[in-house]
């Protein structure tokens, strides 16, 4: 891996990657962010609340908005500055999903299954578009949008996003939608970029998009992730160009290291147009699904390598929230956050030129 598609002739565009090509041109995420705001991305639609079903499930679905309450009250954010997005459509989706997967998530069942929340079979479909789907779609839409803004801006955060576990043909582990490929297609066909660099620093390893970029040469994979709980996916493991697998337990001080480690043997190995950062603050310590014993501050040091890390390589970097399964987390990503403002890694203030 690591080799520009462009420095290969590239055979006829078939059919299906024709339509594929089209459905990106006609979509309506991709839409300009005015200048009055600042690349973050969050809709209050993102939150997932109905009959506390949610509550089910140890995922916090309340975070995204409690994150963007933090930032707001604090001043270091103007809600009338954050990007709202669309949803993704039906046909936004086909540009990943067959359609066959799209239909089997008119089972309430088969959602249930994918959101690891039983009751959920029960319930109407109709119900379960509406309070479980669409806010998941939303975020999809937050993530797609958000490469465009990265590459105009030199940064984006969507405050949602991240469902890793979730491939083309195949949803998991809370995630129904592959958003990380969605967004990385749409830069391919719409944003002049060539090469993308995900960095998935999740507590779980990250088998949709390493499934669906698995003979994509374009795409270059760091993942670290415990290597001793879900999804287990040793199939998709062979596709990491990078991985970096943790053992339950560890500490803050030997995560940073193998994190500074890992980000210098990519920085030499791939040359990104773009770097998808995928956050997941599942590694905090008492995280009952991540089970590494990372403290908050470690958290927010791990943020910053990463945004230094694109910085250092002039490249525009997309940030997304993934998993995190204790009320802390939303907490924990506001004060990282306002830690990448202090550093001027970001700029919450002064939109336009928040360039890096």
């Amino acid at each position: 891996m690591g080799t520009s598609s462009s420095s290969r002739s590239s055979p006829p565009a078939t059919e299906a990657e024709m339509l594929r090509r089209n459905r990106i041109l006609s979509s309506k995420l991709y839409f300009d962010v005015p200048p009055s705001k600042v690349p973050v991305i969050y809709s209050t639609s993102y939150d997932i609340a109905f009959l506390g079903i949610e509550k089910l499930h140890p995922f916090d679905s309340s975070k995204w908005g409690r994150i963007c309450q933090f930032l707001t009250k604090e001043g270091a954010l103007d809600k009338n500055k954050i990007v709202e997005p669309l949803e993704a459509s039906k046909d936004d989706l086909l540009v990943v999903h067959p359609e066959s997967y799209l239909e089997g998530l008119k089972s309430s069942l088969k959602v249930s299954m994918i959101m690891e929340v039983p009751p959920v079979a029960m319930l109407p479909n109709s119900l379960v578009q509406k309070k479980l789907l669409r806010p998941i779609r939303l975020q999809v839409g937050g993530s797609v949008l958000a490469a465009k803004a990265a590459k105009e801006r030199g940064w984006a955060i969507n405050v949602g996003g991240g469902f890793h576990h979730c491939s083309a043909e195949e949803g998991g582990g809370f995630c129904a939608y592959a958003d990380i490929t969605l967004c990385i297609q749409y830069a391919f066909a719409r944003l002049n970029i060539d090469r993308v660099m995900i960095i998935d620093l999740d507590a779980h390893q990250g088998n949709g998009h390493e499934t669906d970029f698995c003979n994509d040469r374009r795409v270059y994979i760091m993942d670290m992730y415990n290597s001793e709980i879900y999804p287990l996916d040793f199939a998709a493991r062979r596709y990491i160009d990078q991985k970096i697998e943790l053992m339950s337990g560890t500490r803050t001080k030997e995560y940073l290291e193998q994190l500074e480690k890992a980000l210098e043997v990519a920085a030499n190995r791939f040359d990104p147009d773009l770097v998808i950062y995928n956050a997941g603050t599942d590694i905090l310590d008492g995280d009952p699904l991540g089970r590494l014993k990372i403290s908050p501050d470690g958290v927010v040091m791990r943020d910053e390598k990463v945004f230094n890390f694109a910085k250092n390589k002039n490249r525009p970097i997309v940030m997304l929230t993934s998993g995190g399964y204790m009320k802390s987390s939303a907490r924990v990503i506001a004060d990282s956050i306002i830690n990448l403002a202090n550093k001027n890694l970001i700029d919450l203030q002064t939109c336009i030129n928040s360039k890096q």
